[in-house]
C-alpha cells in the first residue's frame, strides 16, 4: 500500500490541508496514488473529493468520490491502477 502524507498548516494539527489556489479545502494527493488508496483516504477523512497536486505541490484539480466509484465499477479496474493512469492528459 502507498503511504499517504497529509500536509498540516503551520500551527495546526488538523488532517485536512487548505488548498491555496481556489480548489478549496481537502486532503491533498498526488497522481501516483492508487485509486484504491484514494478511495480509502476519502472514507477515512469523510470527504467527497481530494485535491490533486503535481510534483511541486501545486493543485491541478479535484478527484471526486463519484468519479472514483464509477472507475472502480468499470470492467477494466484493478486495485493497482494509479490516478495518473486514468486521468486525462489535459487536466
Amino acid at each position: 500500500m502507498t503511504p499517504v502524507q497529509t500536509q498540516h498548516p503551520a500551527g495546526h494539527r488538523s488532517p485536512t490541508a487548505v488548498a491555496h489556489d481556489g480548489h478549496g479545502p481537502g486532503p491533498r494527493i498526488r497522481d501516483d496514488m492508487t485509486v484504491e488508496v484514494a478511495l480509502s483516504l476519502m472514507a477515512g477523512a469523510r470527504v467527497d473529493h481530494l485535491v490533486l497536486c503535481d510534483g511541486d505541490d501545486q493543485s491541478t484539480g479535484l478527484v471526486t468520490l463519484a468519479w472514483l466509484a464509477g472507475l472502480r465499477d468499470s470492467p477494466a479496474y484493478t486495485d493497482r491502477i494509479r490516478l495518473r493512469d486514468v486521468l486525462a492528459p489535459a487536466r
